[in-house]
């Protein structure tokens, strides 16, 4: 029986996630499957992959073939590099320890680099967190500045206004021979 390592669908309409399984390669995609190792989430940046690692590295050295993307996964949480240092071993090419030694530093280098990627994501949505409230800091300003001359506008028009009032009153208040001149 040909055994893959593949991925079963799973998740709503648009908002998928998926679980690494070992499957027979003629059973349908979302079909039945032999063992459950792992599960995976694309939606999330960087990408969620919870892998049981040393099911899938058993699962490889048996013999089963994983699938593109499986290979991709395995190859990101190590388990490919692993078999490859094994079968180093296997060869005497070096010891057990120097590859216990090679992966352990492998490891460490890949944890870095992923943490890398988090602290930067992470700095880019504060850095545009503060983009956008300057930027509604600046439209809040202009509006306070229109506002203010507007109402400034209003009260040198209601003053006028006022002034106007007070000399149509005073006018209205002589007689209209005065206005006249006296005629």
């Amino acid at each position: 029986m040909p055994v893959k390592i593949r991925l079963t669908r799973h998740g709503r309409k648009r908002k998928p996630f998926y679980h690494i399984v070992i499957a027979d390669s003629r059973a349908p995609r979302d079909g039945r499957y032999v063992e459950e190792i792992g599960k995976y989430n694309p939606s999330t940046n960087p990408a969620t992959i919870e892998l049981n690692f040393e099911k899938a590295l058993d699962w490889v050295q048996k013999g089963a073939q994983p699938t593109d993307t499986c290979r991709a996964i395995l190859s990101y949480k190590g388990v490919m590099y692993k078999k490859h240092l094994l079968d180093g071993v296997k060869k005497n090419a070096f010891s057990m320890e120097e590859a216990e030694k090679r992966f352990s530093e492998w490891m460490a280098k890949k944890d870095s680099q992923i943490q890398a990627k988090r602290d930067g994501l992470e700095k880019q949505a504060t850095d545009a967190s503060k983009k956008r409230m300057e930027a509604e800091t600046k439209i809040k300003e202009a509006r306070a500045a229109e506002l203010a001359k507007r109402m400034s506008d209003l009260a040198a028009a209601a003053s006028a206004e006022t002034a106007d009032d007070a000399v149509e009153e005073t006018a209205e208040g002589t007689t209209p021979e005065e206005n006249n001149g006296g005629n």
